[in-house]
């Protein structure tokens, strides 16, 4: 039993020695934070001495294409499709014909119309004749003339009806699939198809309010699409005059030239907008800037301390953010360990 119990004690005081020593050994790789002073150690630390200089403002954000004009072809009146003169997918011009509706039901109303309008037209003038002679009353005369000009209006209307029967293109475009064939009925809630004008294509996108002075009529944007290399140049023509309560956005449009058809209605936008040209502009880079729950801070160095500094901000990149309060031309800005910094934490700065 003693062996037993001596074994134990020697095993007992084997591990807790392996364990001060990993602790020792710990301590050593990564360093006593602790000075002989029982003060802290300086962490070594990167920086950069900041420059104010010109900054060119972009607004980065999300839009989408549209068509300049987008238009749904129906037909006016209800009938058979006698005749269809557009094929699927091609251009049309604007007044061209696209499709006819048969309308010898309305010819032949039309000719009694124009019977009825003779009839009424010669009632008239013999009416007026007799006036003239006193034979007849004012209000005989007004009657023959009341029916007259009812039989005109119905001759014109039925002359309109026959006019809505032949469908033109309202204006030029391209023209989509199509959704009748010769022999169908038509009524006004039968979508044929889509004509849209995409030589010209509006791209439409919001900023946040902030930025609402900055945007102005004619400003010139760059804009790219998913799945091309390209950079198109859009034109702002309208702003919306209000800013939208829910969002806090204001709604932009800008026009594109779209003369090879690249571009198609409904994509989405990477919009590159131009602000103002900021003058003596404080840019840091992105690492050196933590979030916290007041705005976002960065730390500088104070005579070989850390310094803690609230700071507003304005725009923001991949690689980098417009500081506009809280920081100056000379300080030197802490870029790297700025997670494990604290206010006046004592730091050894490498200038970059």
């Amino acid at each position: 039993m003693k062996i037993k119990y001596l074994v134990y004690t020697l095993l007992t005081a084997g591990i807790i020695g392996f364990i001060s020593y990993r602790i020792i050994e710990n301590k050593s790789e990564s360093g006593d934070p602790k000075g002989p002073n029982g003060k802290d150690k300086p962490i070594n630390v990167s920086g950069i001495v900041l420059k104010s200089g010109t900054f060119d403002n972009n607004l980065s954000l999300s839009g989408s294409i549209e068509a300049n004009e987008q238009v749904e072809i129906r037909s006016e009146v209800s009938g058979i499709v006698e005749g269809i003169y557009f094929s699927e997918g091609s251009n049309v011009a604007k007044g061209q014909v696209l499709f006819k509706v048969n309308d010898v039901e309305l010819k032949a109303q039309l000719t009694q119309a124009t019977t009825k309008e003779g009839l009424a037209s010669e009632n008239e003038r013999r009416a007026k004749l007799l006036l003239q002679k006193e034979a007849i009353s004012q209000e005989e005369y007004d009657v023959a003339r009341s029916d007259y000009k009812s039989a005109q209006a119905q001759t014109q209307l039925i002359k309109a009806q026959i006019s809505k029967t032949s469908v033109r293109a309202p204006f030029s475009g391209k023209i989509g699939l199509r959704s009748i064939s010769p022999g169908t009925y038509v009524t006004p809630s039968i979508l044929v198809a889509k004509l849209v004008n995409i030589g010209k294509l509006k791209i439409t996108f919001s900023i946040p309010e902030k930025y609402t002075s900055q945007v102005k009529i004619n400003t010139f944007l760059s804009f790219t699409v998913a799945g091309s290399d390209d950079k198109y140049t859009a034109k702002v023509y309208a702003i919306e005059p209000e800013v939208e309560v829910a969002t806090r956005t204001l709604k932009v449009r800008a026009i594109a030239e779209n003369k090879d058809g690249k571009l198609l209605p409904g994509t989405f936008a990477n919009v590159e907008l131009p602000l103002d040209i900021i003058k003596d502009a404080i840019v840091v880079p992105s690492e050196a800037v933590i979030p916290v729950q007041d705005g976002k801070k960065v730390f500088i160095n104070n005579n070989g301390f850390a310094k803690e500094v609230i700071i507003e901000t304005a725009t923001r990149t991949d690689a980098t953010v417009l500081v506009f309060k809280g920081l100056n031309p000379g300080d030197t800005l802490l870029t790297s360990g700025v997670m494990s910094l604290k206010d006046e934490t004592p730091v050894i700065v490498k200038i970059k």
